[in-house]
């Protein structure tokens, strides 16, 4: 018995010291946002005040010194970011997570992004001051990497630190740039849809050019397998950084605000993920102020404002892919047929290294388009070789001047020529100021082909016709300078005609912009408070038309006393998606069962990728208002012709019947908060035990797809619906008090579990409240810890 409590001791004590050990390791982890350190390649100290959430005040004597302490704290706060979005573009995720990512690395390091990172490197102005200031702030990176504490998730996944260098912040700008685009996700869907089922049939959910009524007003049989779509959405799940998505944003003029000023706002959306993806920071020299957001590894911020002027981004999402079918030379592989006769493919070796396997080695074949698809992408079965032409890897790349640019303009006209250099992604850049200027630019570079051409569909790379044959010049892309209704806005939708045309492109429905417009439109007194109140708004402009054309067409005789309350419900709904609301939960399931009635006998194994794309937002907008479409007929009854009204009828029925059995008899139970949640993962909580470290949330909230508050889901057959993506920041910033102006992330300012900014801003966020961002001196000397740095000796 004495040996038996001899060791029970022994091991207690062995615990409680094993964990006080990891408790004292645990603090050496902790971020430093107070006390003295000493930097390099600094000439006088810099002070960083950290205010209440987390967001660092730069205040140095130049910006050489400021952006390398910027360097220093952004990567003690998110450097495991950094890691990760650094390493997609070059095709290293396998090196952290193994196999499982091959083929992401494989699709992304073909992609020509890192080969066009360094042909930009090689041509830069080494004396600029947009090269100068990214190096010093890579310079303050890399001193934290080499004094720091290293982060938690490195050695959980037992990697080492690397230097960074200005290659790195190119190949984050050539994943930006690409998952903006939509083509990839949309165009081989379509095209499969022409070749196997038919024109009418594309023709049917295509309707015109343009089918939504809210445009961006300028002044000045076969199964459908889709396998390019369908394998990079499997890709994309499986990324550790979140894609770009959609966005809001609108900046009254003067005439349209109580107090005469002009009033920006904007709210990126992205997928959502832990950290959370903008990065705030406040730098003050003598001769520069900047409040910005900056993405990980981009050393100007891509949102910002200060006392003079504001500016921020919507995704213009303009179409700057074209996908080609090659033909190959019938007695060389290596060869592909032009309209100047067969040329040699370049043939690009690529490796991949793999955590725990051996490296995988790989080539790809580039024709003058680019990239051939089918050796980046497995699963596709297409015999014809497939190239992608991205304008990205086209055209001169100078998204660091660009960066630079808007981020130190100090006029309008700067601020333009900054926007105008913008090649690709395409982006509606915003532009407000305290002289009562107000801009939209819808910035990338624009062009059109040799001939009238469907670019949502597989153009012909043999025959010459159908390539690019001239740049549009930036005066003639949509824009909005100052105009006569007082407001400029966007919301991802269709701009106004440009050179007697609408530009090709994959806009979003009209929903959002057709609520914002309403807004506006309605009163000519907005504050700082409506405004906000406006990026929290919740309500679908455009569903209850949409819910109107459907119900029409149910046989109401068949319904049961249940269907006919749920039916009842909708058909009154006003489209507000509040928590506690019933028609939310009725309409999102009856839009599936309507879908799946629809698309599904024709689309087969492509159908859960086509419901969950722009396009069929729009689509089903479009076949809603129709008595008459080639796709009522479900093909897999051979004897009956079904009609508009037998789809939709059955469908509202299979919805009902549904949600009694998920959420029981009882209709006034089932409230929107039941079926719809939030969480923010970090790719450590893929691991059960890590979850509830590294994860916030979940969450319930409210919004839906396509409202102003987009809380975006996809639809599936189980009738829940996680949220995915949503506003990565709101931003009101009013010029009549613009010390005052208010700012909010959807989880905290910081990547460490150990900051007390891990999630502070998370239920403020959920709830539509902000938080200052800061501009005066002293209320951000009163209001947080110090952190200086002393040049080293």
């Amino acid at each position: 018995m004495k040996l038996l409590k001899k060791i029970l001791k022994i091991v207690a004590v062995f615990l409680i010291l094993s964990v006080l050990g990891l408790w004292l390791f645990s603090r050496t982890l902790h971020p430093k946002y107070e006390g003295n350190l000493e930097l390099q390649n600094i000439s006088e100290e810099v002070k960083v005040y950290y205010d209440e959430v987390g967001v660092p005040h730069i205040s140095a004597q130049n910006q050489q010194d400021a952006y390398t302490a910027l360097g220093y704290v952004h990567a003690q706060d998110r450097l495991w970011q950094m890691e990760l979005i650094r390493r997609i573009a070059a095709g290293r995720l396998s090196e952290v997570f193994g196999k499982d990512l091959l083929q992401t690395d494989v699709f992304f390091s073909g992609l020509g992004i890192e080969e066009n990172a360094a042909k930009t490197i090689r041509e830069l102005d080494t004396s600029s001051k947009a090269y100068q200031l990214t190096m010093a702030y890579l310079n303050g990176i890399n001193q934290f990497i080499n004094e720091g504490p290293t982060p938690i998730e490195f050695y959980l996944v037992g990697l080492k630190k690397e230097q960074y260098t200005i290659k790195d912040v190119y190949n984050v700008f050539g994943y930006m740039a690409f998952s903006f685009a939509a083509a990839h996700k949309i165009d081989p869907l379509l095209t499969e849809i022409k070749e196997k089922l038919g024109e009418d049939y594309l023709q049917d959910i295509s309707g015109p050019k343009v089918i939504n009524t809210t445009l961006i007003h300028n002044q000045k049989n076969a199964e459908i397998t889709s396998e390019l779509a369908s394998s990079l959405q499997e890709m994309y799940k499986k990324l550790p950084v979140s894609p770009f998505i959609g966005s809001n944003s609108w900046v009254l003029g003067a005439e349209k605000t109580k107090k005469g000023k002009v009033i920006f706002a904007n709210d990126p959306h992205i997928g959502f993920a832990q950290p959370a993806v903008w990065y705030q920071s406040h730098i003050k020299t003598p001769d520069y102020e900047m409040y910005g957001f900056n993405l990980a590894l981009t050393p100007f911020p891509l949102l910002g404002h200060n006392r003079s002027y504001a500016y921020g981004l919507t995704m213009f999402e303009n179409d700057d892919i074209d996908f080609y079918f090659e033909q190959n030379n019938p007695n060389n592989p290596l060869e592909y047929k032009t309209a100047d006769g067969y040329k040699k493919y370049a043939i690009l070796d690529k490796k991949i290294k793999i955590k725990d396997a051996k490296d995988t080695v790989y080539q790809i074949k580039v024709s003058k388009h680019g990239p051939v698809m089918n050796d980046l992408i497995d699963f596709i079965h297409e015999e014809r070789p497939m190239a992608m032409q991205w304008v990205y890897t086209k055209i001169n790349n100078q998204l660091l001047e660009v960066a630079y640019e808007l981020s130190h303009a100090e006029s309008l006209s700067d601020f333009k020529e900054g926007a105008s250099k913008l090649h690709a992604p395409g982006l509606n850049i915003m532009y407000g100021d305290a002289k009562d200027n107000i801009a939209w630019f819808a910035s990338g570079a624009l062009y059109e082909h040799g001939r009238k051409l469907n670019t949502k569909t597989i153009l012909d790379g043999a025959s010459g016709t159908d390539e690019i044959t001239s740049y549009f010049d930036f005066e003639e892309n949509p824009q909005a300078i100052n105009p006569s209704w007082n407001y400029v806005y966007s919301a991802n939708n269709q701009p106004d005609s440009i050179k007697n045309g609408f530009y090709p492109g994959y806009y979003l429905p009209e929903d959002r912009a057709k609520r914002i417009v309403e807004l506006l439109e309605a009163k000519n007194d907005f504050t700082k408070e409506d405004v906000a109140a406006m990026l929290y708004d919740v309500t679908s402009a455009s569903t209850p038309v949409l819910i109107s054309d459907l119900e029409k067409s149910i046989d109401k005789n068949s319904l049961s006393a249940s269907e006919r309350k749920s039916l009842q419900i909708l058909k009154y709904w006003d489209g507000f998606y509040g928590k506690s609301s019933l028609a939310p939960t009725i309409y999102n399931r009856f839009l599936y069962e309507f879908l799946v009635g629809t698309f599904k006998d024709e689309l087969g194994v492509s159908f859960d990728q086509f419901i969950n794309t722009p396009f069929q937002d729009k689509a089903v907008a479009l076949l809603a208002a129709k008595e008459k479409s080639v796709w009522w007929d479900d093909i897999s009854t051979k004897n009956t012709k079904e009609n508009k009204g037998q789809i939709t009828t059955k469908a509202f029925q299979q919805a009902i019947a549904f949600l009694q059995k998920q959420l029981g008899e009882n209709i006034d139970d089932w409230t929107w908060d039941r079926v719809i949640s939030v969480e923010y993962n970090h790719p450590m909580g893929k691991v059960a035990a890590l979850r509830s470290i590294f994860n916030v949330g979940p969450f319930k909230t409210r919004g839906g797809n396509e409202v102003i508050n987009n809380q975006i889901f996809n639809l599936d057959a189980s009738g829940v619906y996680q949220i995915t993506a949503g506003p990565s920041s709101r931003r009101v910033i009013d010029f009549s008090d613009v010390e005052n102006s208010l700012g909010i992330l959807p989880t905290g300012q910081s990547g460490n579990i150990f900051s007390d900014h891990y999630k502070d801003q998370a239920q403020k966020y959920l709830e539509g409240k902000f938080v200052p961002m800061k501009l005066n001196q002293k209320e951000i000397k009163d209001s947080g810890s110090l952190l200086l740095f002393k040049p080293k000796e």
